[in-house]
């Protein structure tokens, strides 16, 4: 299961994370993110040990959101050592997102 990140926790589970960080900023209402749900918490078993894979509730986290100005969801960020390597924004096949996350490992 995609581990929930929230405001309270990100610095701890992102930023000093010793793993390549995917990180799916979604909302209950947002359609388009309620389509890529499915692929996120399957690559959160595939990934097990080798990657983080999380999620953070726009609604419920803004501080984050802001941070990295997320404007548009769902919006997934992939994160090495502390930095944004790369960026999908918007539903997207599940092997975008696996490819996007393999290159960092």
């Amino acid at each position: 299961m995609a581990l929930e990140i929230t405001d309270g926790n990100f610095e701890e589970v992102v930023m000093k994370a010793d793993k390549p960080v995917l990180i799916d900023f979604w909302a209950v209402w947002c359609g388009p993110c309620r389509m890529i749900a499915p692929f996120v918490e399957e690559m959160a078993k595939e990934f097990d040990g080798k990657a983080i894979v999380g999620k953070v509730d726009v609604d419920s986290n803004p501080g984050v959101a802001a941070q990295f100005g997320i404007r548009n969801i769902p919006t997934v960020l992939f994160v090495k050592d502390g930095q944004i390597a790369d960026k999908q924004v918007g539903a997207c096949p599940k092997q975008v997102l696996v490819n996007k996350l393999n290159a960092l490992l």
